[in-house]
């Protein structure tokens, strides 16, 4: 791997998926931790920063998908999921609550390389955009400044906080309590008022957005590829 080594938790309830799955990680030099369970799992994350996890969702106890629910938000770490072949119903709730992938059992471990590899690529590029230009529109994050047609806007480190964070997940969700905790606010209004604020300087008719758009129900997306 190009990249440097990524750490990878996976998090099963069955000890030979979690032996199998970890050999063949270690084969392709990924630093690897497996959990048991759920309960385990957020015991590790406490104290260790991964790269992605690798998580079954049916477990006993807390089962994969509220394990995603309680800890995505707080996260911010790409999800692979593993789900059971007929599973189709958890699987799109499991996207939806913010699970980057999924995999049905069985599955063939190589693909499961693939798919962790792809994921952590992409992270690794977006991790770089400080300068993203869509449209009219060029949003530099080092200088805090939107250039719109021949007009430029200073955004503040609130504003950049909640624009760095949807650039380097372009078309992701972030519910009003998630851009809440992201930037120390917790009255939903408030949070509207920033996102308002931000939409005058990115669109071009800022009460018909089409780059910053919300989702009914679930809170504003970036589109901006």
């Amino acid at each position: 791997m190009d990249n440097p080594i990524a750490h990878i938790l996976v998090v099963d309830d069955d000890n030979g998926i979690r032996t199998l799955v970890k050999r063949y990680l270690d084969e392709n030099n990924f630093l690897v931790t497996t959990a048991k369970s759920a309960e385990d799992a957020i015991e590790k994350i406490k104290i260790i920063k991964f790269d992605l996890i690798v998580l079954d969702i049916m477990m006993p106890g807390k089962n994969g998908l509220e394990f995603i629910e309680e800890n995505k938000k707080k996260l911010d770490t790409p999800i692979i999921l593993l789900t059971a072949k007929g599973g189709t119903e958890e699987r799109v709730e499991g996207l939806e609550m913010g699970a980057d992938d999924y995999l049905p059992k069985p599955f063939e471990p190589k693909e499961l390389i693939l798919r962790i590899k792809n994921i952590i690529n992409k992270t690794n590029k977006r991790d770089q955009k400080r300068i993203v230009e869509f449209e009219n529109i060029k949003i530099d994050l080092n200088k805090q400044i939107i250039f719109k047609d021949n007009f430029e806007f200073k955004i503040n480190n609130t504003e950049k906080k909640i624009l760095e964070k949807m650039i380097n997940n372009p078309g992701k969700t972030f519910s009003r309590d998630s851009i809440g905790s992201l930037i120390d606010l917790g009255k939903e209004r408030s949070i509207d008022v920033v996102i308002t604020r931000l939409r005058k300087k990115i669109e071009i008719d800022p009460k018909n957005p089409k780059f910053l758009q919300t989702i009914r129900g679930a809170g504003y997306v970036l589109w901006i590829e």
